[in-house]
């Protein structure tokens, strides 16, 4: 089990599925479908059947039931794209068998180390099989480790008919990290009572808390006059922008903030004299501090237009997901399902909110109730990914507990 994991994810994070928030088609990037053809060639060739891909990219297909209990069907889900944050273009993965808790030199040449002393979780895996990146990528385990461990427990489900199970559901979608995996996705052909994301980090991580979660737009329009006949003239939306960020609670920042404690973050920051834009993402559990947090943004905005004139502010505000602990919770025994089987396993479960969203948080408000299930990697979105062998074959493990189940 653990070489057909590790090869299929060193095949698929060769493929460069990074997604682009500033292309509206689905998928956002030609890379993806381009993964998603494989998987759909993989899937019919391990005998999974309704195997379909459609117009924008979702894969699907079914483990038919093989007991007659009367079962529900359940889904697992991946999403094929990797972060925007670093490039996945040409991800080079390196295998470092049995590792033993000193630094491992990623790229010699760019003096690139993934050290203990950076890292200090690094000294849980000793003794693992680690897969890094070469120090030039992200290393796109989140989320092709989970396209590789549910393609190995239904491969593994196959080549086993003595375990039986109801019927399955699996999807791979785009898109994900950037918010649009389930635009598109179709609850009602997928047709699973609920499912699981298999997209968590470290071993043990069950989740089913999320953030709630907005992006708020700010343009700030000024005035450009010479400098040396500007006064009484010139608008500086630089400095508008400047003052609309002071009026935000500086403590209330993503790197002040824990467990539940929401945010206000500020991704980007682009002007001059003319016009300015500000982009955050807007962040709480708490439903009722993430609405206060979004009013709070028109209120500032609100402020300065009465300060510099109402056309001075333009603000674009969208709710992007929900807590999907609202939906989840009422059927929380999918989650006590996937908390059992890791206890079953000897993996002690890591029940924790989410500091951000998955699929799930807008699947479980689209009719399928999904929580989310470790997949054993660190450091995601970056060089200094990783993840272990090992805890990769104990979520493929997992799957087949949730199933057994």
């Amino acid at each position: 089990m653990k070489q057909d994991i590790l090869d299929r994810l060193t095949r698929y994070v060769k493929v460069d599925t990074q997604s682009n928030e500033n292309n509206d088609s689905c998928p956002s990037t030609e890379g993806q479908l381009v993964l998603a053809n494989m998987l759909v060639e993989e899937l019919k060739e391990i005998g999974m059947e309704d195997v379909t891909i459609d117009e924008n990219g979702y894969v699907m297909a079914t483990l038919p039931a093989n007991s007659d209990k009367d079962l529900p069907t359940i889904g697992f889900l991946a999403h094929v794209d990797t972060a925007t944050d670093f490039t996945g273009k040409n991800v080079n993965p390196q295998v470092h068998s049995n590792y033993d808790g000193t630094d491992i030199v990623l790229n010699k040449g760019l003096g690139v180390v993934l050290s203990p002393n950076d890292f200090p979780e690094l000294k849980n895996y000793v003794g693992h099989t680690l897969i890094t990146t070469d120090g030039t990528t992200l290393l796109g385990a989140d989320n092709k480790a989970g396209v590789s461990e549910i393609m190995t427990a239904m491969d593994y489900l196959i080549q086993h008919p003595e375990v039986k199970h109801g019927r399955i559901r699996v999807a791979f979608t785009p898109d994900e990290e950037i918010g649009r995996g389930p635009h598109k996705f179709n609850v009602e052909a997928f047709d699973a009572d609920y499912a699981y994301t298999m997209d968590g980090g470290p071993l043990g991580e069950l989740q089913y808390e999320s953030f709630n979660a907005a992006a708020a737009k700010l343009t700030f329009k000024g005035n450009n006059v010479h400098p040396g006949t500007a006064k009484g003239k010139m608008v500086n939306s630089a400095k508008i922008a400047m003052e609309f960020h002071s009026k935000l609670p500086s403590e209330e920042a993503p790197e002040f903030t824990e467990e539940y404690e929401g945010f206000y973050h500020l991704i980007s920051f682009n002007g001059d004299v003319e016009e300015s834009k500000l982009y955050y993402i807007i962040r709480d559990h708490d439903r009722k501090k993430f609405t206060a947090k979004k009013e709070n943004i028109e209120s500032i905005a609100a402020e300065l237009r009465q300060k510099y004139g109402e056309e001075s502010i333009v603000l674009d505000m969208k709710d992007q997901y929900y807590n999907m602990r609202e939906k989840i919770e009422p059927v929380k025994e999918i989650v006590d399902n996937a908390y059992n089987a890791m206890k079953k396993l000897e993996i002690e479960p890591l029940v924790q909110p989410i500091r951000g969203g998955t699929d799930g948080s807008q699947l479980s408000f689209m009719g399928l109730p999904t929580p989310n299930v470790f997949t054993g990697g660190e450091n995601y979105h970056g060089k200094f990914e990783y993840i272990s062998l090992e805890n990769m074959e104990k979520a493929v493990h997992v799957i087949l507990e949730i199933v057994k189940a």
